[in-house]
């Protein structure tokens, strides 16, 4: 049993950093550890009492590795092409495939590596193969640490529910997927109110240069239309971007109310990162996510990943600069 102690150990600093700050990164990555010191434990133990179990655990794994990379670089080529002719080809619309074309580039190295057997190449093969093994792992982590956190329960009291806003349709029209964030927030201010005094809900969202109007005014007159308070509803119109969302929100509440808790609520595949944000922000609040449409998800689950390693980029590149140093030894021993 004592093989199992360092996932233990990991999970019980991973619970310990959830009670304390559910908004951080690292705990995405100590998940990310606990499962990986379980499953080599798991794997150790099965192999020590009895060898041909555990030997064929190993194979099947690897087998389903296998099997798994080619269908995960289909499913990436279709929904990158299915989404370029739902959504056009801008450059935020390209992940998918750009993913998929990666996945190749990486398999089509590490073979020639295996077939050429040149220095050189092995080098090039091990540090595309670390790199990927380390991206892969961090995207794991990010991706059932978003599935988790967003559902987690709403606090029992806030002050204020805070909706980020996106693009409109021809410059003044919320289109589905704001209207979905607008929704949930109508669902999150009504659970709010039944458990005490209602919230001022805000609505955030500037004038882009092809919008007739700001979306904070659209959105709130979609939140109208529906039935929603009007005086109930704060217009932050200056935001162009989620953080200066965040930012001038915080603002409008800090000057209303300095001791104030929120729900900020935007789409599932941003709620994360927006909570990454708020923390760094330093605002007292939960994110919760509304649905988004299946074909836009997993492209846009990318997208927010890879923004998620820009703001770490220190470390991250440190790590690459590391796998590298690692591939040129492996060039070098050759």
């Amino acid at each position: 049993m004592w093989i199992y102690a360092p996932a233990a150990l990991l999970f019980l600093v991973l619970c310990w950093r959830v009670l304390r700050e559910r908004r951080k990164f690292g705990n995405a990555v100590l998940l990310g550890l606990t499962a990986l010191c379980a499953l080599a434990a798991w794997l150790y133990s099965l192999v020590r009492s009895d060898a041909v179990a555990g030997t064929a655990v190993a194979v099947s794994l690897l087998a389903v590795g296998a099997a798994g990379l080619p269908l995960l670089t289909c499913l990436l080529l279709v929904n990158g092409l299915r989404l370029v002719r739902k959504e056009g080809r801008s450059p935020t619309n390209l992940f998918s495939l750009m993913a998929a074309v990666c996945v190749v580039a990486v398999v089509a190295l590490v073979v020639a590596a295996a077939v050429v057997r040149t220095p050189a190449l092995f080098g090039a093969g091990a540090t595309a193969l670390a790199l990927t093994c380390y991206v892969s792992f961090l995207f794991l982590c990010f991706v059932t640490y978003s599935f988790l956190y967003a559902r987690l329960q709403v606090r029992r009291r806030a002050d204020y529910v805070v909706v980020l806003g996106s693009g409109l349709i021809g410059g003044s029209t919320v289109p589905p997927l704001l209207a979905g964030r607008l929704d949930r927030a109508r669902e999150v201010h009504a659970q709010l109110a039944r458990r005490g005094p209602a919230p001022v809900l805000i609505a955030s969202g500037g004038q882009g240069p092809d919008e007739k109007l700001p979306e904070s005014h659209a959105m709130a007159d979609y939140l109208i239309g529906r039935g929603f308070p009007e005086d109930l509803i704060l217009r932050e119109d200056k935001s162009t971007s989620t953080e200066e969302n965040l930012r001038f929100s915080k603002a409008l509440m800090r000057q209303e109310k300095p001791g104030f808790r929120c729900v900020i609520v935007t789409s599932n595949y941003h709620a994360f990162r927006a909570a990454l944000t708020a923390r760094r922000l330093g605002i007292r609040g939960q994110v919760v996510g509304s649905r988004t449409a299946r074909y836009f998800w997993p492209n846009a689950v990318i997208r927010e990943f890879a923004a998620v390693l820009v703001a770490y980029r220190r470390v991250n590149i440190a790590m690459c600069l590391l796998f590298v140093a690692g591939g040129v030894a492996v060039w070098a021993l050759s």
